[in-house]
């Protein structure tokens, strides 16, 4: 098994850098939101602040590295890089699924990066379905343990489980497994989508039970349904794959789904977020921080020094934005009454 976690894990890094895998007919909704320019922000450029909390966090920006890979050499490399262009840069660093952190000792390092990123927060991630398939709560204690991570995120991921060759796809009593886990683990857990999006009632739900924050990961960017496609040996799951190209909830929905019922619950933005521009829409509509992946991914198996521009470019972008609507905080960004949608997509 640990091998094949590895070969995956290696497969994954190389299709998303290789190949089209963002869904062909499906957006992020976005574009379909423009500031309105205040041609008098009647504020200075240099007095424009991104700081923001998270969690009992302070934090430089509202950016965050989304979960990406762990688990091969390849994968040590660019997460090492990626810690020490967030500790840089102040970014919250999500590392990819730990389950190989238990699974295979060859590659442990590829998670251990605090030693990188002493200061910033660091979020250790598993799939939720592996609570049904021997994960609770002592190996999810090991896990931040061992990453000396701040928290804990639980991906879902149904429709690339199906896909994946032998994906886990039994996601029955899900839900209370999760709220055992809250009461019992020493961190905050979150949930995360993996890029078709969450809605309010499974949001409300997870709320419920004590889930702690929500990464809506929408649709609009990496699908993962086309990145087990090219993996696939299947031709009847290569074939189905196909039809789940536009599948899923925009970005731009799930924030305002989930933020209108979850109250003041943390949420994170990410599902094709490219810029700073867009992390300042999803500010606006609703979200508290910006998770971006794939756009850093080609810096990241460059050089922290390439991660650390590629992130500069989208603080200018955010802060060049909150200088263009007239706000000076991260605060003023989410009350701005600037951000207008202009067609309908969906």
């Amino acid at each position: 098994m640990t091998n094949s976690i590895e070969q995956r894990k290696s497969e994954h890094i190389q299709i998303s850098l290789n190949e089209q895998v963002t869904g062909e007919s499906i957006s992020t909704g976005l574009a379909t939101y423009r500031f309105m320019h205040n041609a008098l922000p009647e504020i200075a450029f240099d007095e424009i602040s991104m700081t923001t909390e998270f969690l009992n966090h302070n934090c430089r920006t509202p950016f965050l590295i989304s979960s990406m890979t762990g688990g091969t050499e390849f994968a040590e490399k660019i997460n090492r890089n990626l810690a020490i262009a967030a500790e840089a840069q102040g970014w919250i660093f999500a590392l990819g699924s730990t389950r190989a952190l238990l699974d295979n000792d060859s590659h442990r390092a590829s998670f251990l990066m605090r030693k990188y990123a002493p200061s910033v927060p660091i979020i250790a991630n598993l799939g939720a379905v592996q609570l049904n398939y021997g994960y609770g709560f002592d190996e999810c204690q090991k896990i931040i343990e061992k990453t000396e991570a701040d928290m804990l995120v639980l991906h879902l991921n149904s429709i690339q489980e199906v896909i994946q060759p032998n994906g886990d796809t039994n996601f029955s009593g899900l839900l209370q497994k999760i709220e055992q886990l809250c009461r019992k683990l020493t961190v905050p857990i979150g949930v995360k989508e993996v890029g078709w999006g969450i809605d309010g009632l499974i949001a409300r739900k997870l709320k419920d039970v004590g889930i702690a924050f929500i990464d809506v990961a929408g649709a609009g960017g990496t699908s993962w349904s086309q990145v087990e496609k090219f993996r696939s040996t299947d031709p009847i799951k290569r074939a189905a794959a196909e039809a789940f190209t536009d599948w899923g909830i925009p970005t731009t929905e799930a924030i305002q789904l989930v933020r209108k019922d979850v109250g003041t619950l943390p949420i994170i933005a990410s599902g094709g977020i490219d810029s700073g521009v867009d992390g300042a829409k999803t500010i606006a509509l609703g979200a508290d921080f910006v998770g971006i992946g794939r756009a850093i991914l080609k810096a990241a198996t460059e050089s922290p020094e390439k991660v650390i521009e590629a992130m500069q470019i989208k603080e200018m972008e955010l802060r060049m934005a909150m200088f263009g609507i007239g706000v000076k905080t991260i605060q003023e960004l989410k009350e701005t009454t600037r951000l207008k949608r202009i067609a309908s997509l969906f």
